[in-house]
């Protein structure tokens, strides 16, 4: 059998975990999807657009969504203070706590007990392939700061400490350094 195919066939197997028919604990997959996204994402990700990008649909089917994990306590919208036609999502404290039921946890663990070695591997191939893919399709998918085009970090030195600052170029905005391990939708990775 081709080897490339059947790590495809493999994924897909895998992608039914992620994708599945009606409801898990109360929710459908979108959901899920949508929650678990709003937790790790940066702070310019956390926006009803950005998040329809993300889970791949409408911004009116993402509006629901968002109205279904409101509705739930899980999530919470707020204006922002620059711009009140923008919203920030972010996850309630009780939705952090039901994302120990989250339906991939089971996954998550299958890979936790893999050596690290193998973990790094199996996560920097799945980024090539994704790589490859945007590049053929002309699009990007979402990924950590740190990895981003856009990442400007400046290191300063002075007499006891250097310090590290970081800036995203794209939003022209200073980022956090526990920021640049967030997802953002407006990532773009180093060309080679």
């Amino acid at each position: 059998m081709n080897l490339a195919r059947e790590a495809i066939e493999l994924l897909g197997q895998v992608a039914r975990i992620l994708w599945f028919e009606g409801t898990k604990h109360g929710m459908r997959d979108r959901e899920w999807m949508a929650l678990r996204f709003l937790f790790r994402a940066n702070r310019f990700s956390r926006t009803p657009s950005a998040l329809a990008s993300y889970v791949g649909t409408t911004r009116g089917t993402a509006s629901f969504i968002i109205g279904e994990l409101e509705r739930l306590g899980y999530v919470e919208r707020t204006r922002s203070s620059k711009d009140k036609r923008s919203v920030m999502l972010s996850v309630t404290q009780q939705g952090k706590k039901f994302l120990a039921r989250d339906p991939v946890n089971g996954l998550v663990d299958a890979f936790a007990v893999l050596d690290d070695d193998s973990k790094l591997r199996f996560r920097d191939t799945l980024r090539q392939v994704l790589d490859q893919a945007d590049a053929a399709e002309q699009r990007h998918h979402t990924d950590i700061c740190k990895r981003c085009i856009f990442l400007r970090e400046d290191r300063t030195a002075s007499e006891n400490k250097s310090t590290v600052e970081f800036t995203c170029r794209l939003f022209r905005a200073p980022i956090a350094e526990a920021e640049i391990e967030l997802l953002c939708t407006s990532f773009e990775h180093h060309r080679q």
